[in-house]
């Protein structure tokens, strides 16, 4: 048995950092700006740390690090990750491989920053590179460098290490040509993609799918405006913009079926839907606004199929799936792996045997200093003479995560993405009116706001069945009967809009099996037969 843990997306920031210049005590961020974003800032190295500790006591010796290492590929946060990882190699033996993330570089030189720190009092205070060069995201070559020790240059302890190029690490010989969209401008990149042999018979494929491509009017290819941002673009451009992805992958996947090697295969970026199988459900709603126009298109499930791949890791979007495609072509598994700073937050563990591939969950709800921004922001909340966020007061990690995701549904997501008459609805509704709407008779005993519903409804979306420590088991055997009763023909708009919300929820929590279960070799996935182990609570 080969096994091994798999992180997703940690971004961690140091808060201990002082930006040059800036007169802060540390580099704490504003609950300002996290209550805006869909991960957490301040307490990333805790919950790094968590991750880690996790792995190590679950016996895994490799973790696998699907991309975004660091919040925005800044020198301090990249060098406290490295110092983290490297105490845990020291320690534990643990080693660390990692692929690219939109978060860790920028194109060539990389680009600007502009961030809100907190000082003592609780004030708000901007840091700007341009005055603080720290606090910019490096590009690609410098970045790459840096974090050389992940996998991307070959380890003295490896069996096998090799690039879509050859043998030879130098960052000049995994140089290739790209082009804008139009073909018209053209610079050379860097594939940081490699296969490494870590342990006898394991085989980690790092598929950099981080692809920046210039603009169709980039002329100066130090600016990074002249660059497109790789995280709108993911899976759907490596086929074009770097073709010798495929080939490589499918040469791999043939070599390691003849010499008998445990293959895995991880990018930064799903392949396939993630969400349930709900993108296309999704997309006539919330159109552009909505997490489904990450996806990818079928095309690129249909390439990596008939690669010979047959289990692939991704993160960016923060959630816990499994997503499964076959075809005439081959098929596939994808685990979309949760962040350790996004709701629902966990990683996973991985026993490969001859026979089957386990899968563990382990939630990530406790953590040794959760709290550690929590006095800022109630210095930052009397500072703007506003009560406390809720989230300030949570008892643990997976509390905080909780109340923070409360906030994104009513000051990002609904106001962002939702239609402005499924938001009037939601906002003033309870869930006895959805029913009324929908012609739908079912018991409610406590009648409940549909900002609450709306609240389940992103739990199951992000996290599955992680999420159901965080939802009454009252509600969800109501929405159980919701999602699969019968319903009226919709007599109004809003009513059939409001039925597709409903579908969705029902697929977000009927999913595949991503908690405790078995991949077999004909890519069936059994709930359950993961191997016992303890689990972070």
């Amino acid at each position: 048995m080969i096994r091994f843990a798999v992180i997703a997306d940690p971004h961690v920031h140091d808060c201990d950092w002082v930006p040059t210049g800036s007169g802060l005590p540390g580099a704490i961020r504003s609950f300002g700006e996290t209550g805006q974003s869909t991960r957490i800032f301040n307490e990333s190295v805790p919950a790094f740390r968590a991750a880690l500790t996790a792995a190590v006591e679950a016996g895994a010796k490799i973790v696998v690090l699907v991309g975004d290492l660091t919040d925005d590929g800044q020198r301090p946060n990249i060098d406290k990750a490295l110092s983290i990882i490297a105490e845990f190699r020291k320690r534990h033996g643990l080693r660390v491989l990692m692929t690219p993330g939109n978060h860790d570089f920028f194109a060539i030189d990389g680009r600007p920053q502009r961030k809100t720190f907190l000082a003592a009092d609780g004030m708000r205070v901007a840091v700007d590179s341009a005055a603080s060069a720290e606090a910019a995201t490096l590009g690609s070559g410098e970045a790459l460098q840096i974090l050389s020790g992940l996998g991307f240059t070959p380890d003295a302890a490896d069996r096998h290490w090799e690039t879509p190029f050859g043998h030879d690490p130098d960052w000049q010989a995994r140089s290739y040509r790209t082009t804008s969209p139009n073909g018209h401008t053209a610079c050379d990149m860097i594939d940081a993609s490699y296969l490494v042999e870590p342990l006898d018979g394991l085989w980690v494929l790092s598929i950099d799918a981080n692809v920046c491509i210039p603009r169709d009017d980039a002329t100066d290819f130090t600016d990074p405006m002249h660059f497109l941002d790789p995280s709108k673009l993911g899976w759907d451009v490596v086929a074009k913009h770097r073709p010798h992805l495929l080939g490589w992958i499918t040469d791999v996947a043939s070599r390691a079926r003849r010499l008998g090697k445990h293959l895995v295969a991880f990018s930064h970026y799903p392949p396939l839907d993630v969400l349930g199988n709900s993108a296309a459900t999704e997309i006539p709603v919330f159109g552009a606004n909505g997490l489904a126009q990450r996806i990818p298109d079928l095309s690129v499930a249909e390439a990596l199929a008939a690669t010979g791949i047959k289990l692939h890791f991704s993160g960016h979007l923060h959630v816990n799936d499994t997503a499964r495609y076959r075809s005439t072509a081959g098929g596939f598994v994808n685990i979309a792996v949760p962040s350790p700073v996004g709701y629902g937050a966990g990683l996973k563990i991985i026993d490969m045997t001859p026979t089957a591939t386990h899968v563990r969950t382990l939630p990530l709800r406790r953590v040794e200093g959760h709290d550690i921004a929590f006095a800022a922001y109630r210095a930052e909340a009397a500072h703007m003479h506003r009560a406390a966020p809720a989230a300030s007061k949570a008892v643990d990690h997976g509390q905080f995560l909780n109340r923070h995701l409360c906030h994104l549904v009513r000051r990002r997501y609904l106001p962002r993405e939702w239609p402005s008459d499924l938001e009037a609805f939601v906002q003033s509704a309870k869930v006895s009116d959805l029913l009324k709407l929908l012609g739908v008779t079912l018991p409610v005993v406590n009648d409940f706001s549909m900002l609450c519903m709306v609240e389940d409804w992103y739990r199951f979306r992000k996290a599955g069945a992680l999420a159901l420590p965080d939802i009454a088991a009252e509600r969800v055997a109501l929405y159980q009967r919701l999602v699969s009763g019968p319903r009226a023909e919709p007599e109004t708009e809003l009513a059939a809009r409001m039925a597709v919300i409903v579908d969705l929820l029902g697929l977000y929590m009927n999913r595949q099996p991503s908690i405790d279960f078995a991949i077999m070799p004909n890519l069936d996935i059994i709930e359950g037969g993961a191997e016992q182990g303890r689990a972070v609570a």
